[in-house]
């Protein structure tokens, strides 16, 4: 993850400074491992409920058109709401509304289990559906505050290692929670939601605790580093109003009447 010589000459990155490449990998290290894991649980919680209902939906006496039709309400909500999680992001920051985004869809996702009908596991995934709305583009927001215009993708390709790795681990750690099943009076279904959901409360209070919404507010960054991280992405706008001015957009023309 860290930025090497080879790394900076393909991506333009050779001219940064010293003190903008180690400002730069401190922020790698410290933002992408957090996020990319929680990421990895956010796919957990859309992609579980197809393992839960090997046994589920005999358990509460769903058909299987009632589970897919349910299975599906999730992306209604999560695409109503995703514009509007997203304004509120840019208002109260990304640490605080990142954070209440991983805690509030793993409460919701555990709950899950205990659904006890069809009514409920629909009102569950409309729930979740809203309660994840706004993680991916916020994340890509933040990262685009942190890191400039020469290595945006790269750590964005980084945090979407998370998608591939839900499907490897995914498989064997349902399977393994399945096989609680009985233990404490749950079923192994319940043991599934409660196992996948849960770590993300955790995850999202060390994000309120550990990330910064700017560089400017990271006291993790020294003095120099701060100022030069400000530094490159004053430098990425003024690339962009120069792209304008040099013809990078159009002005616009006047409706016809």
């Amino acid at each position: 993850m860290a930025i090497t010589a080879a790394q900076r000459a393909a991506s333009g990155t050779s001219e940064l400074t010293a003190t903008q490449r180690s400002a730069l990998n401190k922020a790698a290290w410290r933002l992408l491992p957090l996020l990319t894991i929680a990421y990895l649980f956010n796919y957990f919680d859309r992609t579980v409920v197809g393992f839960a209902a090997l046994t589920m939906n005999r358990d509460i006496g769903l058909t299987s058109s009632q589970f897919g039709f349910g299975a599906g309400l999730l992306f209604i909500t999560y695409c109503l709401f995703e514009i509007p999680s997203n304004m509120v992001l840019y208002h109260v920051g990304p640490r605080l509304w990142l954070a209440r985004i991983m805690i509030t869809w793993s409460i919701i996702s555990a709950s899950t289990a205990f659904v006890v009908g069809p009514y409920s596991f629909y009102a569950a995934r409309l729930l979740l559906g809203a309660a994840e709305a706004g993680y991916f583009v916020g994340v890509t927001y933040y990262l685009s505050a942190w890191f400039p215009v020469q290595i945006r993708t790269r750590m964005l390709a980084w945090f979407l290692v998370g998608i591939p790795l839900s499907t490897v681990i995914g498989g064997p750690l349902a399977g393994l929670l399945l096989q609680l099943d009985g233990v404490w009076g749950f079923a192994g279904w319940q043991w599934l939601f409660f196992g996948v959901s849960l770590p993300c409360v955790a995850f999202g209070l060390i994000v309120y605790a550990v990330l910064s919404d700017r560089p400017q507010d990271a006291k993790w960054l020294a003095p120099a580093e701060r100022r030069a991280s400000r530094h490159a992405h004053g430098r990425d706008a003024r690339a962009s109003e120069v792209g304008i001015l040099a013809g990078g957009a159009r002005p616009a023309r006047p409706r016809p009447r």
